[in-house]
């Protein structure tokens, strides 16, 4: 099977000690050089701790979520804001996304970079550095479209003194943003969204091209809650784009309808399958999370999306932290080398998975870990593992794999990532430009 970063991907990666990770006693090396060196996860090639991608999950991952929205008629921008790897987003538009989203202007030019012509920023812009650079991006690539939200008159009032004293006539393309009382941005109810849409029409500065929500906020992980707030939201939602709709507010020959968590995202399709306007609807879908998924927050919200919509073999987990057992103090406690400085602990701790010890060299030989092994602290540098002194015992130099929850926290603390095939042969690598 060909790889799955394809050359062209990686033309511009060159790695060297200087990146976390890589061996200090090795020379600078082109990523394309990762599989012929021959390095492999298991011999200790690498120093660790480690953050591996598994090119199988990463794979299955793609072809899974892709397929998901093109069975549901949605199109699919994935938020790149997870990994912001130029990599896997050329990997992402490579499966068939519609296009990319991001929470920044400097994030959608590492995207625009990487290919994406079609971008979303989900999120306000307005200081006038943003709205420089973001005409500054516009200007240098002609064909690329890109929307950002709006969900104040003061916002826009903002963007429309910036055009004014920039002397600036092309207008921005916006989505008007819809949110929950009591969480994040957006406006609150029909009223205030209705008044805030006859503004944006009304100007020369913005051109509306739709409506925008974030569903994440309202879900807790419980099937009866989420459903219900969820929908609500879907409801206030399409409420706010047909009144925007008869009353001729909407600029775009189609209609951009986006909702986008990674967590109860078959929730909103009914917002971005709406019928009965009077143009057609452009449905995007925003999940970011689902190229790596995780062991934690989103494998949990999976499992009741799966018993929703009767699905198996979904997303796999494909990041995890390898890290080395350095010392075995007392009884029930072994410090691993990684901590705060590696991996995600934003939403809970990390989840011992495998243990490989020492000897063990190829992937499939690790084993599970004891039911009864845990992280539950972390430092800069050391994990806590707890464990059962009169079971399974961790040894000095052995090798833990750590699962982690919430994939964006573990990513933004490197630079570099190898990807390794089922064996751990390292095949590979990604970047990162947080």
């Amino acid at each position: 099977m060909n790889s799955l970063i394809p050359d062209a991907l990686l033309s511009a990666l060159t790695l060297d000690g200087r990146y976390k990770n890589y061996p200090q006693s090795a020379p600078a090396l082109p990523a394309v050089g990762l599989k012929p060196r021959g390095w492999r996860l298991l011999d200790d090639d690498l120093p660790y701790p480690m953050a591996v991608l598994s090119e199988a999950a990463l794979r299955h991952n793609l072809a899974w979520m892709q397929r998901y929205a093109d069975d549901r008629g949605v199109l699919l921008a994935p938020h790149g804001k997870t990994s912001l790897s130029p990599q896997l987003f050329g990997l992402q538009l490579q499966a068939g996304a519609w296009g990319l989203t991001f929470a920044t202007v400097y994030q959608a030019s590492v995207g625009v970079a990487a290919g994406a012509r079609r971008v979303i920023i989900a999120n306000q812009v307005l200081a006038d550095a943003d709205l420089d650079g973001l005409r500054a991006l516009l200007d240098r690539h002609p064909d690329l479209r890109l929307w950002f939200l709006v969900d104040s008159i003061e916002q826009l009032k903002l963007i429309e003194d910036w055009a004014v004293r920039r002397a600036v006539s092309q207008a921005f393309d916006v989505l008007l943003e819809v949110g929950i009382p009591g969480k994040r941005t957006g406006c609150r109810s029909l009223e205030e969204a209705l008044t805030l849409a006859r503004a944006l029409a009304a100007s020369r500065a913005v051109r509306l091209g739709g409506i925008e929500c974030y569903e994440g906020g309202a879900a807790i992980c419980d099937n009866e809650h989420d459903s219900r707030e969820v929908t609500d939201l879907v409801r206030r939602v399409l409420s706010i784009a047909q009144a925007c709709d008869q009353e001729g507010l909407l600029a775009e020959e189609q209609i951009l309808l986006t909702a986008g968590g990674s967590a109860v995202f078959d929730l909103v399709l009914p917002l971005l399958q709406a019928q009965g306007l009077s143009r057609p609807v452009r449905g995007i879908l925003r999940s970011g999370c689902y190229i790596t998924h995780d062991h934690g927050n989103y494998q949990r919200f999976l499992r009741l999306l799966e018993q929703r919509e009767g699905l198996a073999d979904s997303l796999q987990g494909a990041l995890t932290v390898w890290a080395l057992v350095q010392s075995v103090p007392e009884p029930g406690l072994a410090l691993l080398s990684a901590g705060r400085r590696d991996l995600s602990y934003d939403l809970e701790m990390p989840v011992p998975l495998q243990l490989a010890r020492r000897g063990v060299r190829s992937l499939p030989e690790a084993q599970p870990v004891p039911a009864d092994w845990r992280v539950d602290a972390l430092n800069d540098h050391h994990a806590y593992l707890r464990f059962d002194p009169a079971g399974t015992v961790p040894v000095v130099g052995d090798r833990v794999a750590l699962g982690i929850s919430h994939p964006c926290t573990t990513f933004d603390k490197w630079r570099w990532m190898p990807v390794v095939d089922e064996q751990g042969q390292i095949v590979s690598a990604i970047s990162t430009h947080f």
